[in-house]
């Protein structure tokens, strides 16, 4: 029977579009929310970046045990498993009176996601082998376009309807791509009667398999290095002269510059990843985002800066893209959803740990060193993996066959 990975990526497109719209939703106005309606006032910035950081370490905490599942039962079960928690977990967030109310759902949050790695795999495991590359491109831009259209329509909820009513609505964006995925997606690619792996013994063949290790520590880095400007960006706009009054505006616009950029550039890069090898489009990547980043310290105005991370967003979306196709060379089929589990608490520590980052060094040094910085790591991370004599070789996790060419 002929797999209908098509349709499966039209679909899982609107899913990962519709998740990552919901939650670039709610995440701009949280801090608002802590302050305006639950009315905390004292160590604001404390109780935010809390919110914020707990839902990122419990998701990378317990990924591995749904990337255990999903390897088990399939990857559809546990990417419906996710979109029904996540609606119902946006739906609480309305309903919380107090701060701690909201930790124990951001826990929640973290703890029963995993909507977009079940996606992935899904995608990874039934796609024809040669179209992989290319429909990994395709998805990654379902994110960027959902984090472009989540702040602007969040902002529009959130000024006109309220808070909690955003919340539910989140909730209701969520819960249609859940319902039909549950009618449309078709996963054939996995072993129902295969004994399930415990957590420990995934991670054990993760750490034997070398390749598969670069990429998850490559995810980090550069999770972490976009990350690190989070915190950062308003401020610096608000140096570059923007007004105090416009400067969320003008932050907004420049976010969603990269996004929209990713958007053009994703799809072309998997098809340059095709013809010269994913590893190579990476560094590729790596290096132009870096250099994009140490060149915004010499503009010196809105425009300008904006302009360069739409620029900078050309490369840098080479990278998840192919690190997502070399995650999938690396492994075997049936250990790529907890590959994809492992994949996304790399990338969730690395979201804990770059706002920290960012802002401890924009304590100590100005914000544009801050940038050189994030752009040298870039650079640096390519010239290691260019450099690294054993990166083709390895063996995939969870087998004893050897790893195929990048």
């Amino acid at each position: 029977m002929e797999v209908p990975w098509r349709r499966n990526l039209v679909v899982l497109w609107l899913g990962v579009f519709f998740c990552s719209m919901a939650y670039s939703m709610v995440i701009p106005f949280m801090s608002l929310f802590i302050a305006h309606d639950l009315g905390i006032t004292d160590h604001l910035t404390i109780w935010s970046g809390f919110t914020f950081g707990i839902t990122f370490l419990a998701s990378a905490l317990i990924a591995p045990f749904w990337g255990s599942l999903s390897d088990k039962y399939g990857r559809k079960p546990m990417l419906l498993r996710a979109g029904f928690a996540l609606c119902l977990v946006y739906v609480l967030n309305a309903f919380v009176r107090n701060p701690f109310e909201l930790v124990i759902v951001r826990i929640l949050t973290g703890l029963l996601s995993g909507y977009v790695p079940s996606a992935i795999a899904l995608i990874a495991t039934n796609t024809p082998e040669k179209k992989v590359g290319f429909c990994l491109g395709i998805m990654s831009t379902a994110g960027a376009a959902g984090g472009i259209i989540g702040p602007l329509a969040g902002g529009a909820l959130s000024k006109f309807v309220g808070y909690r009513e955003s919340f539910l609505a989140a909730g209701a964006i969520v819960l249609i791509p859940t319902l039909i995925a549950w009618l449309f997606v078709r996963e054939y690619n996995f072993d129902k009667n295969k004994a399930r792996s415990r957590v420990i013994d995934d991670l054990r063949s993760a750490a034997e398999n070398r390749p598969l290790m670069r990429h998850l520590t490559v995810v980090l880095i550069v999770t972490a290095s976009v990350m690190v400007l989070e915190p950062l960006l308003s401020l610096y706009v608000l140096h570059l002269g923007s007004s105090a009054a416009d400067a969320s505006f003008s932050s907004g616009i420049i976010f969603s510059a990269v996004g929209i950029s990713t958007v053009i550039a994703a799809p072309v890069w998997a098809k340059i990843g095709e013809r010269i090898g994913y590893r190579n489009t990476l560094i590729i990547g790596l290096v132009g985002g870096g250099l994009g980043n140490v060149l915004q310290v010499f503009f010196h105005d809105i425009f300008g800066f904006g302009t360069l991370r739409f620029i900078y967003g050309l490369f840098f979306a080479a990278v998840f893209p192919a690190l997502n196709a070399l995650i999938v060379q690396t492994t075997e089929p049936e250990f790529r959803g907890r590959a994809f589990s492992l994949n996304q608490s790399a990338g969730q520590l690395g979201n804990m740990m770059g706002p920290i980052a960012g802002g401890t060094l924009a304590g100590w040094i100005a914000i544009p060193a801050v940038f050189v910085m994030n752009g040298m790591l870039l650079v640096a991370t390519a010239v290691a993996l260019k450099l690294n004599i054993g990166s083709k070789t390895g063996r995939p996790a969870g087998t004893n066959s050897s790893v195929g060419h990048y």
